[in-house]
């Protein structure tokens, strides 16, 4: 009797697993249904496929859509019943840049909220391949300025601006930061990187926790790299921020997940910034698989995560 790729992979968490198993196989009957044979029909799938893992949680005091570029791009703020005036988070979701939405994320969000304390604005910033790098970045730009010529009107601080993100949301908040710092503008008070993708090369975690148990797997990263990019690689360091010099940086908390193929790109970059002289935290969860705080509604290992990047990130939105 044959043994499935699942099974074998004694080494993830159990909720975490099931979360794999489930998302797997949703996908799969979607993709039965109608297959995802272009970019639109694999972002409904994606959004589907999310959709549960986003509901419940905490409720916000209020939740408001807004626009904060002139050619469309809008964000959502989400405000805890504690209150905005603790300190504002922008969060960029993950998916490859291809991939996901302030919808899928938006429990991921709420619970940042309500434990930090704060505001949270979520940006739905444009995709790739339609809009490719620096496209996202320039987006995220707007969203800063929108938020410290307007946030006030929300009843948002705008004084302490913490950015944080998953993915390529934690490789467009990284790489946001460093470019705010090379143009001499106002750095944000932290950073929050939730198992960023922070380069197109290789590390020995590809290999080791490549294919189907691990949720995300080498050639999908190639991929998203090859949508964001236009090819698969680049030397500029907004892009692929492991190139970049770290110094001047805010403080930094990464969340590492260990069975992931961009845990090494991770642990790496917790010790050049260090080596930089940048105050980091850096956490990996034993189990935890690429986008493992997804599964927060099922996983002890997810919520862990959560409060500890929130009881970290409210030190500085606080302050």
């Amino acid at each position: 009797m044959s043994v499935s790729p699942l099974s074998r992979a004694d080494d993830i968490d159990p909720d975490v697993r099931s979360f794999i198993e489930r998302t797997s196989a949703d996908f799969a009957a979607l993709s039965t249904v109608a297959p995802p044979t272009n970019i639109t029909r694999q972002r409904e799938i994606a959004e589907q496929v999310r959709a549960p893992w986003a509901s419940g949680g905490p409720d916000m005091a209020e939740t408001r859509m807004v626009q904060v570029a002139p050619d469309g791009v809008r964000a959502r703020i989400y405000i805890p019943a504690a209150g905005a005036g603790k300190g504002t988070l922008i969060y960029l979701h993950g998916g490859g840049w291809t991939l996901f939405s302030i919808d899928t994320h938006d429990r991921l969000m709420r619970e940042y909220a309500e434990r930090i304390g704060c505001a949270v604005v979520g940006l739905d910033y444009s995709l790739s391949p339609e809009h490719r790098f620096p496209r996202a970045l320039d987006d995220v730009d707007a969203c800063i300025h929108w938020l410290r010529r307007n946030g006030t009107v929300y009843g948002l601080s705008v004084d302490r601006i913490a950015i944080g993100g998953d993915s390529a949301g934690g490789n467009l908040a990284l790489s946001t930061a460093l470019r705010l710092r090379d143009r001499g503008e106002n750095l944000p008070a932290a950073l929050l990187l939730n198992y960023a993708a922070l380069d197109t090369e290789p590390r020995p975690s590809y290999t080791r926790y490549d294919g189907e148990p691990y949720m995300l797997n080498i050639d999908e990263m190639l991929d998203f790299w090859i949508n964001y990019l236009g090819k698969p690689t680049t030397d500029d360091p907004y892009a692929r921020p492991l190139l970049a010099d770290f110094t001047g940086l805010p403080p930094v908390h990464l969340c590492v997940a260990e069975c992931d193929i961009l845990a090494d790109q991770n642990i790496e970059l917790a010790d050049r910034l260090k080596t930089a002289g940048v105050e980091v935290s850096s956490v990996v969860y034993r189990g935890a698989t690429h986008s493992f705080l997804e599964a927060v509604s099922i996983s002890e290992c997810a919520s862990r995560a959560i409060q500890d990047a929130s009881d970290w990130l409210a030190r500085f939105l606080r302050a």
